[in-house]
């Protein structure tokens, strides 16, 4: 049983994919109205084809920081990030700046997600070099160090994990700091996430460079509760004020998804309660849902939760019962 302070349920709706302009704008003001706390988008950049297919990565129409922006001015209250930014294919100073103008445009209203990156076969696609795990998370231990120097309106200074950035004043200092928010699943991110992030989100690890079998065999209740001792070993005193976040990626709720708890059976091998039990999983009524969160909740510290856009409008009464609590 988990340590954490308990938090107020929260919850994301994240989106992949949006065919026109308008629709990506009614879209973020659709999660709004359901009462979601935040809308995340995602930092991919390879649509459909032989480099992407294997993976069984969905393509992701939309590039984060204009989409972040668009999403933030049509919306009032809904917070709005990108889970996760790669920092192993962008500049950092580029990106801190990039975090700070959206910071700037709706004070209080950005999340700052940041990941190592794990996608190999995009970075061989887009001919960006994909270097060694450890290399990825220094840069991205960089990059995060770099962000928070951005934020507070520190001078620049930054000489580690191959990001060399120093002797200037950054430019523009957000008057609300954005929170960061690290992703990952194994213990060397986690461990820097509990270190520095003020959200950690407990995720897959992709260690094989596609979704799959791996991702599931690496999520388990177990492996989950890993996980969560590489974060407090990070954190030390400062868990209490970080806030867990996971995604739920197998949603199923009965007489609303398309997708059924016996297609997700199939799809994993689980058993039903093997299913109802795993981390990233929401199966059920709503009912049978909420009760799950509050489980995730005990056990595990989890109280942010991101939806996936194939269930985010179906899973509203989840959201309307849940958030707060």
């Amino acid at each position: 049983m988990t340590t954490h302070v308990k938090k107020p349920f929260r919850f994301a709706a994240q989106v992949y994919r949006s065919g026109t302009g308008a629709q990506w704008r009614e879209t973020a003001k659709k999660a709004e109205a359901l009462g979601y706390s935040a809308l995340h988008v995602s930092d991919h950049y390879i649509g459909p084809g032989p480099a992407l297919d294997p993976t069984a990565h969905r393509p992701v129409t939309l590039a984060p920081i204009a989409s972040m922006a668009i999403a933030a001015e049509v919306t009032d209250d809904l917070v709005i990030g990108c889970r996760m930014f790669c920092t192993s294919y962008h500049e950092p100073v580029v990106l801190a700046k990039e975090a700070a103008t959206l910071a700037m445009f709706a004070p209080g209203r950005i999340e700052v997600g940041l990941g190592a990156g794990w996608l190999g076969a995009e970075y061989e696609a887009m001919g960006v070099p994909f270097p060694s795990a450890g290399e990825r998370i220094d840069r991205l231990a960089a990059t995060v160090e770099l962000c928070r120097q951005q934020f507070a309106g520190e001078t620049i200074d930054v000489d580690r994990g191959g990001v060399r950035a120093t002797g200037f004043e950054p430019l523009p200092v957000p008057e609300m700091v954005p929170p960061i928010m690290i992703g990952g699943g194994a213990r060397r991110v986690l461990t820097l996430a509990g270190a520095t992030a003020d959200i950690v989100s407990i995720n897959f690890n992709n260690r094989s460079g596609k979704l799959g079998s791996d991702s599931v065999a690496t999520s388990t209740v177990d492996e989950t509760h890993k996980k969560l001792e590489w974060v407090r070993a990070g954190a030390g005193d400062r868990m209490p004020q970080i806030e867990l976040e996971t995604g739920a990626y197998f949603v199923a709720i009965e007489g609303a998804t398309d997708v059924t708890e016996e297609s997700l059976l199939e799809r994993t091998g689980f058993t039903s309660t093997e299913l109802r039990s795993f981390p990233h999983a929401l199966v059920g009524s709503v009912d049978d849902i909420c009760e799950q969160l509050e489980q995730r909740r005990e056990e595990f510290g989890f109280s942010y939760f991101t939806i996936g856009d194939r269930a985010f409008e179906e899973f509203a009464p989840v959201v309307e019962r849940m958030t707060g609590k």
